[in-house]
């Protein structure tokens, strides 16, 4: 992962610093970019939120090898984890590798790996293409995210997600904030429920929708007819000074028990972070930076050295918990919710 780094270091200079701890820091306000809007609160936030929760450790048992595997929306996956969806490799990431290298590279990384990727949307049409080309080559195996568009242009990219082989699409509702959308004359808009049914119908496959950060908005998608939903704020690009995914993640999930599976991302980093998430009620999360990090530094080989990482560090904290099964986690996993320490 070093190397990896490195070489992504070294091609999104200017646009990523690669920073030893992805916490929104260094990059506060640079959108277009990897870092988050205005101050940069709601992406530092995400990281924070997450660092103020602690593991009690348990070494009096007899696990060795805990269970990774998961299934969500159907889906049999290794580990409960999506690559989240995240396009414009040109103006967010320094355009070093074409849209197609990276977006193949996230989506095969994933497949290979038993696990699930994610394509973006946006403006050039480019990113789309791109991403339902990796769809179709992956044999339907990745999730085709697509933004808020008005009408006929919605249609169309579900209809064009579904002929790549898509069986589960998403809708980011949350891009309606996104300046670089705005900039380039194109800006997208929040949906009414009834929009939002309309749309999740007429797509008729499994929808997710993305960018819940309300109870209310939560229980909206579930009576939209939505499949799942993404408790996010985008990766804190598009409003700043929202609450951390992992201070909202807890009462959603458990308003959502039971109707929905609740997806979350937002702050995630390693597979200890992975292990919090589900603590505190979701099941599965969705990473986006640290898989950008390394489609751009490794490509395919990169995606699959991240997931491997992962992987590992979650067995090690499961171990270390005395977790034996991502189906049953200890009620105690983790320690009550200490104050953040600068």
């Amino acid at each position: 992962m070093k190397e990896i780094r490195k070489t992504a270091r070294e091609l999104m200079a200017g646009f990523c610093r690669v920073c030893p701890v992805c916490n929104g820091r260094a990059c506060a306000g640079e959108v277009p970019g990897m870092g988050g809007l205005g101050t940069g609160a709601s992406f530092m936030a995400n990281v924070q939120a997450l660092a103020r929760h602690a593991f009690n450790m348990r070494l009096i048992h007899d696990i060795t090898e805990p269970d990774t595997r998961a299934e969500v929306l159907g889906l049999k996956l290794s580990m409960p984890v999506l690559a989240a969806p995240i396009g414009g490799v040109a103006f967010n990431m320094g355009g070093k590798r074409t849209e197609q290298e990276y977006i193949t590279a996230i989506v095969e990384g994933c497949r290979n790996a038993g696990i699930m990727g994610s394509t973006g949307d946006g403006v050039p049409s480019f990113i789309h293409e791109a991403g339902f080309a990796a769809i179709a080559a992956a044999g339907g195996r990745a999730i085709a995210f697509i933004k808020p568009w008005e009408n006929a242009e919605l249609d169309e990219k579900i209809d064009k997600a579904k002929g790549a082989g898509a069986s589960i699409i998403g809708m980011d509702i949350d891009a309606a904030g996104l300046i670089t959308l705005r900039k380039m004359g194109r800006p997208v808009s929040p949906k009414p429920l009834e929009k939002l049914r309309e749309i999740i119908a007429k797509a008729g496959v499994k929808f997710i929708v993305k960018g819940i950060m309300t109870i209310d908005d939560a229980m909206l998608s579930w009576q939209a007819g939505a499949h799942a939903i993404v408790v996010s704020n985008h990766g804190g690009r598009v409003l700043d000074h929202t609450p951390a995914t992992a201070d909202v993640l807890p009462k959603i999930a458990k308003k959502m028990k039971g109707k929905i599976p609740v997806i979350v991302d937002g702050g995630i980093r390693t597979g200890g972070d992975v292990l919090k998430m589900l603590a505190l009620g979701a099941d599965a999360v969705m990473i986006g930076r640290p898989f950008s990090v390394a489609a751009m530094g490794g490509l395919t080989e990169g995606v699959a050295k991240y997931i491997e990482t992962l992987r590992t560090e979650l067995m090690q904290v499961m171990v270390m918990t005395g977790t034996r099964s991502l189906k049953e986690l200890p009620s105690d996993l983790l320690v009550q919710e200490r104050p953040f320490q600068k």
